[in-house]
């Protein structure tokens, strides 16, 4: 954000991981992929509409079994610091505040 409103980047300092801190964040589940819409700039989920009578599922079961990895932090694309920033600066509330300087 430094970056994006033209300040000067700040000192920054790693510490390392803290305890209970993820490196990955799962963005869908391999169930839910199966299932997801393709929107290009995001996916869809479709509510899941299904009922807790697991009964039912000892002579009904799905066919459709996903193969795909999750869908998560490390294994898509990620974006450049250039690329970020040009990303916030698209959002409106970033725009006026821009415009304002």
């Amino acid at each position: 954000m430094a970056g994006v409103f033209g300040h000067d980047e700040p000192d920054l300092r790693v510490i390392g991981m803290r305890h209970g801190e993820k490196l990955h964040e799962t963005l869908l589940s391999r169930e839910e992929f199966a299932k997801a819409e393709d929107r290009g700039d995001f996916f869809r989920v479709p509510l899941d509409t299904r009922g807790l009578q697991y009964e039912k599922y000892f002579t009904e079961g799905e066919d459709e079994i996903s193969h795909a990895e999750d869908y998560a932090s490390d294994n898509t694309h990620q974006l450049d610091l250039a690329a970020t920033q040009a990303l916030l600066r698209t959002i409106p509330e970033v725009q006026d505040e821009l415009s304002r300087a």
